[in-house]
Parts: C-alpha cells; sequence; structure tokens
C-alpha cells in the first residue's frame, strides 16, 4: 500500500486539510485526517504538504497534444495517450473533426487498439467523441464543410450495412475520387460501435430527429452542437434523446430574451451536460459562471477543445485533421477562423478556480467528477474510499507535479516532492 500524505485533499464535497490517501493496488482504501493512518501497514509514504491532491482530470472533448492529432495515423492515439497525464488527464475521449469514412475508420481502429492494450504509462482511452459529418455548414467553424453531409433519410428503425474492412464501398469511392455518403459514414460507426461513444450533430437538419434516436437506440451519446437549431428544434432533439452539448456557446446560435436558441435551451434543460471550453478565449469567466450557476457543477463539464497545438510554443505550427494551424491564444487556421483551442486540463482547473471565482470542489467536479458520471465511468471522477486510483498532485500555483493513473505513477516532474 501506498499513502500520500500531507496534501489539500479535494473530495467531492470539501477539501480535506493535510489529509492522507491510502491506495492498495488500483483502489483507494482509505482518506483520513491523520497523517499517519493507524490501521494500514504502508510499503511506502509521499509527502505532499503544501500541495493540492484532485481526482485525475477526464477530457471529453480533445483532438490532439503536443504536435500530435488524433487523425495523424496508426499510432496518434497512443501517443496522445502517453503525453496527457503530464497535464493531469487520466482518461480522455480522442475526438475527431469531420472527415472521410476511411479516415474515420483508422482513426476508430486506432482508438479499439488503444483500448484493448492500454500503455501502463498512459491515460486510458475512452470511445471516441465524433465532431461527426452532420453539423451545420453555416456553424462549421474549422470543420471542413467539404466533409458534411444531411443525415440518410428514414434512418430510424433501419438496420446499416457494414461491409468488410477490406473492401468497403466508402473506400472505392475514395480511391476513385467520387463521394461518400453518409451511410458510408454510419457503417464506419456501426462497425466500431464499442470505441464510439459520443456523437455531435446539428438537430435541425432534415433527418437529424431520426437519426438521434438511431444513434440512442444503440448506446452512443447524442450531442447537440455545430447548429443553428433554435429552441424549439433542440427541445425536439432533447425528447428524441440528446444529453450533450458540445463546446455550448461556441459554434451555437446564441441566446437572447426572445430568441434562446440551443444555447438556451441546454441552459434551461436538466437532461442534457453542457462541455465548455475553459481558455477564457473560447468563453468568457462570466459566461462561465453563468452557465456553471444555471446547471450547477453536476451538469457542466469543462474540456479543452484541443489540438495537436495544445503545450506547444506560441507561433509553432500544427494540423488539425490534416488542416494547418498556428498556435496563439488558441489554435487558428491560415485565414483567422478559430480551430479549437491550445488548451490543457491543469490550466482548465486554473482557470475556473481563478477567474471564473469557483472552488476547488466545483472545479474538480468540472473537470472530473461529472465527466465520469456522464460517461458512466464507475469508481471514477472522485476520491474516495473503493474508487479507482486516479489521482493528481498540483502544485501551490495548480501546476501537475505527479498523475496515477490506476494506483500507479505515471508521471512526475522531477524535484517538486
Amino acid at each position: 500500500m501506498i499513502a500520500l500524505a500531507g496534501a489539500a485533499v479535494v473530495l467531492p464535497d470539501r477539501v480535506l486539510d493535510r489529509g492522507t490517501v491510502v491506495i492498495d493496488g488500483d483502489r483507494i482504501v482509505e482518506v483520513t485526517s491523520a497523517l499517519r493512518p493507524a490501521s494500514r501497514e504502508t510499503e511506502a509514504s509521499r509527502s505532499l504538504h503544501g500541495h493540492f491532491l484532485v481526482p485525475g482530470f477526464i477530457d471529453v472533448h480533445v483532438h490532439g497534444v503536443l504536435g500530435v492529432d488524433s487523425l495523424d495515423g496508426d499510432e496518434a492515439i497512443a501517443a496522445m495517450a502517453r503525453a496527457l497525464p503530464r497535464f493531469g488527464v487520466t482518461a480522455f475521449a480522442p475526438t475527431s473533426i469531420a472527415c472521410e469514412p476511411a479516415r474515420l475508420g483508422r482513426l476508430l481502429q486506432a482508438v479499439g487498439r488503444a483500448r484493448a492494450n492500454r500503455d501502463p504509462a498512459g491515460a486510458r482511452v475512452l470511445p471516441a467523441h465524433l465532431e461527426s459529418n452532420f453539423i451545420s455548414p453555416a456553424w462549421a467553424g474549422a470543420q471542413p464543410v467539404a466533409c458534411l453531409r444531411l443525415p440518410p433519410a428514414g434512418t430510424a428503425g433501419r438496420e446499416v450495412t457494414t461491409p468488410g474492412h477490406e473492401d468497403t464501398k466508402a473506400r472505392r469511392r475514395e480511391a476513385t475520387g467520387d463521394a461518400f455518403t453518409a451511410e458510408d459514414i454510419l457503417a464506419e460507426i456501426e462497425r466500431a460501435r464499442p470505441d464510439v461513444g459520443i456523437v455531435t450533430l446539428a438537430p435541425e437538419l432534415e433527418g437529424a430527429l431520426d437519426l438521434i434516436g438511431w444513434l440512442v437506440e444503440r448506446g452512443y451519446r447524442v450531442s447537440m452542437g455545430h447548429s443553428g437549431a433554435t429552441c424549439e428544434q433542440a427541445a425536439d432533439a432533447i425528447r428524441a434523446g440528446a444529453r450533450h452539448a458540445t463546446h455550448l456557446f461556441n459554434r451555437m446560435r446564441p441566446m437572447t430574451h426572445r430568441d434562446p436558441g440551443l444555447t438556451g435551451a441546454v441552459l434551461a434543460t436538466d437532461e442534457v451536460a453542457a462541455e465548455i471550453i475553459c481558455d477564457g478565449h473560447h468563453v468568457h469567466p462570466t459566461a462561465v459562471r453563468v452557465a456553471v450557476a444555471a446547471k450547477s457543477p453536476s451538469r457542466v463539464m469543462a474540456i479543452t477543445d484541443g489540438t495537436a497545438g495544445a503545450g506547444l510554443s506560441r507561433g509553432v505550427r500544427a494540423t488539425l485533421g490534416g488542416q494547418p494551424i498556428t498556435v496563439g491564444d488558441t489554435a487558428r487556421l491560415d485565414d483567422g477562423t478559430m480551430a479549437g483551442s491550445v488548451l490543457t486540463m491543469d490550466r482548465a482547473f486554473a482557470f475556473l478556480t481563478g477567474p471564473v471565482g469557483l472552488g476547488p470542489v466545483a472545479a474538480a467536479h468540472l473537470c472530473a467528477t461529472t465527466p465520469a458520471r456522464e460517461l458512466d465511468l464507475r469508481g471514477h471522477g472522485a476520491i474516495a474510499p473503493g474508487a479507482v486510483a486516479d489521482l493528481v498532485v498540483l502544485d501551490p500555483h495548480l501546476h501537475v507535479v505527479e498523475t496515477w493513473v490506476g494506483g500507479m505513477r505515471v508521471f512526475e516532474r522531477g524535484g517538486d516532492c
């Protein structure tokens, strides 16, 4: 057993000053205010005085980090898993932009391999988040409009054929330059069903409500985003089973007092959990605080929407789904379009406890507890006896000192403890 002793431990309901967390294997077995648990013999002890101990961060929307994009190829997901713990991430949903079926299929195969063969030195790889082909061209942002499609007609009640890996209609079309169809995208999603978690779509598109029902019936989590939906159209989507909102406020119809739009529908609806990009550039701190006040920390998830530029120096070039981007306060395409962020989850936590003004307990809910619950990651997202020992040690400036995944230290910043 290992004792992590002396830190300010961020529990689900309070901060335990100078607490001790005891780990046995991959689980937390004791949380106490005593510096030395009287009832347990520990084989090692880490003194963490002056530090914070928080549940491991869970990023449900991240495209890349440190020069690696999720669509870069066979090893991209594994590389992201190895890189993210230095920013406190213990689990993440690799996120795609709209792309061709063959490229989507390669991404999902890479996700499947990384999930089946978890790197003990990396973050947990969750089922993918697809910013799908079924979003609004008018609200696409950095998504490639040429890859967007309307949902297939009459999706409800239909089975989608899933062709073999080696000879799909989509690959044949791409090889000859022909356009792919919406059905080709759904075939890739169906073939990789266990490795697809969240699908973002625009609920106002023709056929979207049928598609929502089709996706929900098969166990996918449907998110509303990149959308000009009205409040009424969003309400229809929620009734059809949508339970998630992709980067609230960004690339969606804005809220006014006479036209609440998708934003207003999400803020007013308890059934929907909302992502928010917590970098201070995509969403003003006051707007983040308004969203948390409207929905509570239990219905809001901090995300990075991080790109391959995350963690890199200002001015460095990277890519988003093959599109060149430049690192600045955010990531931008060459035409200036904002294209995701350069945020990391440790800085999201610092933003929430700094400019937004939340306490560490509420910030931990946004960064860990709420994502874990919404993605049904049982035993994750909180520091408590019996929980999985996915933990982050932060210094007084909220920079990551250590990251623990399943009771193993997978990242350590030298000379800090």
